[in-house]
């Protein structure tokens, strides 16, 4: 039987600190426009790609949200099949939060955003505008820009002379990229929150430069009507052995002052068979490759910059146990003291994680639930080709929008897998309906859901599988079977005619957060 709560009972349950999970099963960009505070985005879509790592344990109390409009019905059903056993249903969806008198947000990552603008009113980052740093540059003082984004988005667009330093990897690489202590240290993200964030953990760690936040990233820059990098190299280098003595010298100083507890392999596994009554997620922190290097058996990777930024998409039970994982204990500390501030109390380091036991090497295989009840209806992309060409097949494309936009089958038709039955009205039919997706991994979650009366179909390894053999695609968004909501576009990601205008949206959405957050009440900080 279905259970429902009200939006004053969950307020009761999110403030009585327990463990639980609040997944709202809209797609993203139906999310990013309003959404309660501490939910997680999981589109029903893809929810069996993505709930074994956001929710591990089958036993979590866990509120479904939608728009009172099935989805959560739909949702609570496919949680059951996969063993959930502690499902409710927010009565009345999201509206019903909103009508109860309670806060909406809107935008993603929301706690981890506001947690940016926190850190700068408490600790008093100091930042630097675009104007002023580019009148700097220009007088060629001494100063370095540190780019705390991922490498993919700082090869987008960088600052101008800006080297790639991932988040976390700030207080482990900087010292061997600024030349002396009267260099000014800039650090810059697209926006705010990355910025604020590693300029201060550089002045946390005891850096003796000046270091400065770039007010408003890579947005501001264009803003202010400069031009940015594209394509850019620049990168931190390995650590040197002096570079790794001061920067586990602040750890030290950071684990001190924050109080950052370590954990060893005893109590790691004392956790581990307690897993069934306390959520545990054990996140490798370092980078992508140093974690396909070698990594402990059952870690995911959570580079520690991403996962202060964005919290909510490694982790979607609150008050859950965190162990924190690198291979000296350098970065695992320096982001176990910002989670231990964003209110997250177990947050903890496993002492000298890599030294021994369970390594794996390679990318960590995530855990897709259902696959097991997919029938054997693939088809080679040759086939395709041939029924194609006759007009027997059309092809359904559950790619996100922007892939499908980038390049789809000619003639593919794009819809959202959670809203299939209602795109099936616009698409034509044909003796196969074939589904694909980028690694044939969705449509073949999809397929048992297709309910027509003709026959439904695979392409064999999607759409990679296609590209591979050199067979064409076509770009743009063509026979659209329903509406681009799929993904929350930043503003850099849309067209120039209206990156500058959602720009300042997004940073004027941003300075509002905090006074949002005191109207709402549920989430508490916990500074030094």
């Amino acid at each position: 039987m279905v259970r429902f709560i009200s939006p004053a009972a969950l307020k009761s349950m999110i403030r009585n600190r327990g463990e639980f999970a609040i997944l709202d099963l809209r797609e993203e960009g139906v999310f990013a426009r309003s959404h309660l505070l501490l939910a997680v985005s999981l589109p029903l879509s893809r929810l069996e790609l993505h709930l074994a790592a956001l929710v591990p344990r089958c036993t979590t109390r866990i509120v479904l949200c939608d728009d009172n409009d099935g989805l959560a019905l739909q949702g609570a059903a496919k949680f059951a099949r996969y063993g959930y056993s502690d499902i409710t249903i927010l009565d009345g969806g999201v509206s019903a939060w909103r009508n109860a008198g309670f806060e909406l947000f809107s935008g993603t990552n929301v706690p981890s955003k506001i947690f940016g603008e926190f850190v700068e009113h408490h600790y008093h980052t100091p930042s630097i505008s675009a104007q002023d740093l580019k009148k700097k540059l220009d007088r060629a003082e001494d100063v370095i820009i540190l780019d705390s984004r991922p490498w993919e988005e700082y090869q987008v667009q960088n600052i101008p002379g800006g080297v790639c330093v991932p988040g976390a990897e700030l207080a482990y690489r900087a010292r061997e990229l600024i030349p002396s202590p009267e260099t000014l240290v800039v650090v810059n993200c697209a926006g705010r929150t990355r910025s604020i964030m590693g300029a201060q953990t550089l002045i946390n760690t005891g850096l003796p430069n000046r270091v400065v936040a770039l007010r408003n990233g890579t947005m501001g820059w264009h803003l202010a009507g400069f031009d940015l990098e594209h394509g850019a190299k620049r990168r931190a280098p390995a650590v040197s052995p002096a570079g790794l003595q001061a920067a586990k010298t602040a750890a030290a100083r950071i684990a001190a002052r924050f109080g950052v507890r370590e954990i060893d392999r005893e109590i790691l596994q004392l956790w581990q068979a307690e897993s069934e009554q306390r959520s545990l997620y054990l996140l490798d922190v370092r980078s992508p490759e140093e974690f396909t290097s070698g990594h402990l058996a059952g870690s995911r990777n959570a580079p520690g910059g991403q996962l202060a930024q964005a919290t909510d998409g490694y982790v979607g039970t609150r008050n859950a146990r965190l162990v924190l994982i690198d291979n000296d204990g350098v970065r695992a500390t320096i982001v176990a003291s910002w989670l231990m501030q964003m209110g997250w109390r177990e947050a903890v380091v496993l002492r000298t994680a890599l030294d021994a036991g369970a390594i794996e090497t390679g990318p960590a295989i995530p855990q897709i639930l259902g696959l097991e009840d997919f029938p054997d209806e693939e088809m080679e992309a040759e086939d395709l080709v041939a029924a194609l060409k006759v007009n027997k097949a059309v092809v359904i494309d559950l790619a996100l929008s922007p892939e499908y936009k980038a390049g789809h089958i000619g003639g593919a038709w794009f819809a959202v897998r959670s809203r299939l039955a209602a795109a099936l009205a616009r698409i034509p039919r044909a003796e196969m309906m074939v589904l694909t997706s980028p690694d044939g991994v969705l449509a073949r979650l999809a397929a048992p859901e297709l309910s027509c009366d003709a026959s439904v179909k695979v392409l064999q390894g999607g759409t990679r599988s296609w590209r591979a053999r050199g067979l064409p695609l076509t770009s743009g968004f063509e026979h659209m079977a329903d509406e681009p909501e799929d993904v929350y576009l930043r503003p850099y990601h849309l067209g120039e005619n209206q990156q500058e205008e959602k720009m300042r949206a997004y940073l004027a959405w941003e300075f509002g957060l905090l006074a949002q957050l005191a109207r709402d009440g549920d989430l508490r900080f916990a500074p030094p």
